[in-house]
């Protein structure tokens, strides 16, 4: 499992610091198309890894680690969007 984490937060940095330049690239009207995009190529990059892997044990655990964590720094992101007006 030790591997897993490792995957799991690489694959949280690259969602952090794609998030981060969404925030400073986009416009707040057209924010959400590509959040949208960046957690459903988080979730895709599993199922990647996972295909390459053939080991079904733990899949859906990664998959609900990448994308509850992916999820929640969108979330934070469009928090800080919303409050910064």
């Amino acid at each position: 499992m030790k591997q897993n984490w490792l995957e799991i937060i690489l694959i949280w940095l690259t969602v952090a610091v794609m998030t981060v330049a969404l925030v400073a690239t986009v416009s707040k009207a057209n924010i959400l198309g590509p959040f949208a995009a960046v957690l459903a190529g988080s979730l895709a990059l599993v199922s990647l890894i996972q295909l390459f892997r053939a080991e079904p044990k733990g899949f859906v655990r990664r998959l609900v680690y990448v994308g509850g964590g992916s999820y929640l720094i969108l979330t934070i992101a469009t928090a800080y969007l919303w409050l910064r007006g």
